[in-house]
């Protein structure tokens, strides 16, 4: 008896393990590294490739990798969150987008930014970039750029 109620205790001592919530995702490093990798072999004319990772109400969450300069951008209800993965970039933000056309609802792209700040981007460093604030990622010639960005849409 004195064992059954030893192993009780012991048992009604451990923590209680819980299901993760609906909508928990966990990227690992080395996962998002191999997302760089995977995407190298898919860039477009823009010298660009992503992957959605996942949508989660009012934001989602994607990988990119650039080996070239991006658009100019900027949206009207988006905040973008950068974590740079590998590679280094310049940010421009802030200023006004050149000879900018709406590409979808709330969305502006152009080829520059005229009176933005320059920001110097590497590995380990994380943007948040609010919406209506105009922004653009120069890479250097020959070089790779690999973020990974959450969107969320504001109100």
């Amino acid at each position: 008896m004195k064992r059954a109620l030893m192993a009780l205790a012991v048992v009604a001592a451990l923590p209680v393990v819980a299901a993760e919530p609906d909508g928990t995702v966990v990227w690992k490093a080395g996962e998002l590294k191999e997302y760089g990798k995977k995407l190298a072999a898919k860039v477009d004319a823009k010298k660009l490739a992503f992957e959605r990772l996942g949508s989660f109400g009012n934001h989602s969450a994607m990988t990119v990798h650039r080996e070239g300069d991006g658009e100019a951008e900027w949206h009207e209800v988006q905040a973008d969150f950068l974590v740079v993965q590998a590679g280094t970039a310049t940010l421009v933000l802030g200023g006004k987008v050149v000879d900018g056309k709406t590409t979808a609802q709330g969305e502006v792209r152009g080829p520059s930014i005229d009176g933005g700040q320059k920001h110097p981007l590497a590995a380990g460093d994380i943007v948040h970039i609010p919406a209506k604030t105009a922004h653009q990622l120069l890479v250097p010639a020959g070089s790779t750029f690999d973020y990974f960005v959450v969107k969320v849409d504001t109100p």
